[in-house]
């Protein structure tokens, strides 16, 4: 009983200290997003004096306070709108990525390839989203088809060329020394080629998350019925100002949400970054 004691004050203690250390973290946080916390809600309110202070009417330019009216007479077809862009925003990041990734792995091992495929990724980037929109509808129907694969081609390009360009940064020492080392090219590929990349592929798939919601609002306004982009064509054609600012602050929100999630797994993920010489 006398060796509980100590065991459970130290316990105590010890969850104490793990508290201590979650509010310094919360509050550094805090600290470190102030200034644009502060900055964001200036805005705001200089946005709604504006509108008070000019009488615009609400069909023109409505004021935060009707943005956030409209999203409480609206919550349910917000909502109801917000899923489908969000699967199609998020299931084309994911297939749009792994596509790049997997070319990208294939041009660094093939020169070949490289030089043969790579001038029509250009190609197809250089063609403007909007147009190929109406083609895919075309060939894959007016479903849910068409608008992943809008959001994965704005995803694709930028992870194909950082991909590229960070599994060919890898050291040459190093993949000499692996060489030396009769080390195969799956071993260097995941021991040398691949962490090298990560910083690489990182910044483009901060990229790509908030691209690929683009990709998918734009892809609704072609002949959709749903999602934000066919919920922003309605709210404009019908002078819904409030309803159209509530739901380009959601995909805003959404494209701001992805961010940071990629920026958070590059956290737990990536432990060493190129340094640049000054």
């Amino acid at each position: 009983m006398a060796n509980a004691l100590p065991s459970h004050a130290e316990g105590r203690a010890l969850v104490d200290r793990n508290r201590f250390k979650m509010l310094d973290s919360v509050g550094a946080v805090a600290l470190r997003h102030l200034p644009a916390t502060l900055a964001i809600l200036g805005c705001i309110l200089l946005w709604q004096l504006v509108v008070w202070g000019f009488a615009v009417p609400t069909f023109m330019a409505p004021g935060p306070l009707d943005v956030i009216e409209a999203f409480g007479e609206n919550a349910g077809v917000l909502w109801s709108n917000f899923l489908p862009t969000l699967m199609e925003a998020v299931l084309g990041f994911v297939f749009g990525n792994v596509v790049a990734v997997l070319l990208a792995v294939w041009f660094v091992y093939s020169p070949l390839a490289e030089r043969a495929f790579y001038p029509i990724a250009v190609i197809v980037k250089s063609i403007p989203i909007i147009a190929l929109a109406p083609i895919l509808v075309l060939l894959v129907g007016n479903g849910i088809a068409p608008k992943i694969i809008i959001a994965g081609l704005i995803c694709f390009f930028p992870t194909l060329v950082n991909m590229v360009q960070g599994l060919k940064s890898a050291s040459p020492a190093m993949l000499d020394l692996m060489r030396i080392l009769s080390a195969s090219n799956s071993e260097i590929f995941w021991k040398v080629r691949l962490p090298s990349s990560l910083p690489f592929l990182f910044a483009a798939l901060k990229i790509a998350a908030t691209s690929s919601v683009m990709g998918a609002i734009v892809a609704e306004w072609i002949g959709s019925s749903y999602g934000l982009g066919a919920l922003i064509i309605e709210a404009t054609y019908n002078f819904r100002s409030p309803l159209l600012y509530a739901t380009v602050v959601i995909a805003a929100s959404l494209a701001v949400v992805l961010f940071f999630a990629v920026s958070f797994a590059e956290s737990k993920i990536v432990r060493w970054k190129p340094t640049t010489d000054h």
